[in-house]
């Protein structure tokens, strides 16, 4: 059963299966692109299972999408997220927790994330689609955040924008800390 807020697992299996037969693959062609076990996708296909944000992040790059894709349900024309409300997703490996806020429409493609993460393991993350765009304001606590080559330390108010088709880099330096990030795809 998914965390309280988590993106509900229905959505995310009806997710994975319109967007796997939009771009015509088959499950074990999407497994093998995106390095994840084929079973772990027919679990996932068939509401089951507990993904992390770094087995929908693979997903969401072999098919081609922004993460937000595969975890937000549809919205009305007026679209509120309470604090503490949303779906989210979870890092496998380190005290890291993304809040999907608003996921962009075709035309915008970005992606709004509210992200909240603890001293501790870095939150690794692998490069996404092409021409990827990242920024990340940073609103309590402290942050490195930005491409392994060129991270950046950042406290309460500071602004940071980075290649996100690079991989890179969360590491909370306080306890507590919280970011928006916006992710611009092309």
């Amino acid at each position: 059963m998914p965390a309280e807020g988590a993106a509900p697992l229905a959505v995310v299996a009806a997710a994975l299966r319109r967007e796997r037969e939009r771009a015509g693959l088959s499950r074990a062609e999407l497994a093998h692109r995106a390095n994840v076990a084929e079973s772990t996708l027919a679990q996932l296909e068939a509401g089951s299972g507990d993904p992390g944000v770094e087995t929908l992040g693979s997903l969401a790059a072999a098919l081609g999408v922004p993460l937000s894709r595969l975890v937000e349900p549809p919205t009305p024309a007026v679209h509120v997220v309470r604090a503490g409300d949303g779906p989210r997703v979870r890092s496998e490996h380190a005290d890291f927790t993304g809040t999907l806020l608003s996921a962009g429409s075709a035309g915008a493609r970005r992606d709004i994330y509210l992200i909240r993460l603890e001293p501790g393991a870095v939150r690794t993350a692998d490069a996404h689609t092409p021409g990827s765009v990242e920024h990340v304001v940073v609103a309590a606590g402290g942050l490195r955040v930005g491409p392994e080559w060129g991270a950046a330390e950042l406290g309460p108010g500071d602004y940071a924008v980075f290649p996100g088709d690079a991989p890179h880099r969360y590491e909370a330096l306080a306890p507590g800390t919280f970011a928006v990030l916006i992710l611009e795809h092309p």
